[in-house]
């Protein structure tokens, strides 16, 4: 039986691709395309999912595909915008860098049962399951994300260049990339004491530590 969940998951991140072409070709009708195109790039966000529940078909890997699938939407578009000279280029670099340890991260947890979100989430704190995991803040992040989007190729049109489109943009654009780094630190500051060096309980050195101590407590 064909998995349609990823099957959709994969062909938005193409659609993404083939959106992200139209913005190189000339012509105000092309731009607008793309807009359009966007919109429905952003919406398709949930289809995924709804079919994944709807027809009985979610897993982890469904799962982790839809993260990396949502990953591979934004990076296209904010590598894109940046270089057509639209946004700063330490922006994609931002997203790229903190995607990248995220990811890492989660990879980590999964391996001990736990999950991005949900019941299983890797946020242990009130903070971080409000900042990562809670509905709220993901939906949040996402709208601003989307109407970054949308508002950034509008902005570059004939008609958006000369309204306040670029200047609302431009906050959405930055409100992201903040928005970006308050939600990654919770994971990066959660992630089982990364700056903290645990060795593991049969390495032998840690063993023969152990009884040396033991020994040490017997004798006094």
């Amino acid at each position: 039986m064909i998995n349609v969940a990823n099957v959709l998951t994969v062909a938005r991140v193409v659609l993404a691709l083939g959106t992200v072409s139209l913005l190189f070709m000339p012509g105000e009708q092309v731009r607008w395309t793309a807009f359009v195109l966007t919109i429905f790039v952003i919406w398709a966000d949930g289809l995924d999912g709804y079919f994944a529940r709807k027809l009985k078909q979610t897993s982890k890997l469904g799962g982790v595909l839809d993260i990396a699938g949502d990953r591979a939407v934004e990076l296209v578009y904010w590598i894109v915008f940046s270089v057509l000279g639209w946004i700063p280029v330490w922006i994609p670099i931002l997203f790229v860098v903190r995607g990248t340890f995220v990811d890492a991260m989660r990879s980590h947890a999964a391996e001990d049962g736990f999950t991005a979100f949900g019941v299983n989430t890797m946020m242990q704190s009130k903070v971080g399951k409000f900042l990562v995991a809670s509905n709220f803040s993901r939906f949040s992040y996402a709208i601003a994300k989307a109407v970054a989007f949308c508002l950034m190729i509008a902005a570059h049109t004939e008609a958006g260049s000369v309204t306040m489109v670029p200047a609302i943009a431009s906050f959405c654009v930055y409100f992201s990339a903040a928005f970006c780094v308050v939600r990654g630190l919770p994971v990066f500051f959660e992630g089982d004491n990364i700056f903290i060096f645990k060795p593991k309980v049969d390495d032998p050195k840690v063993a023969t530590a152990d009884s040396k101590s033991e020994s040490s407590e017997s004798i006094k």
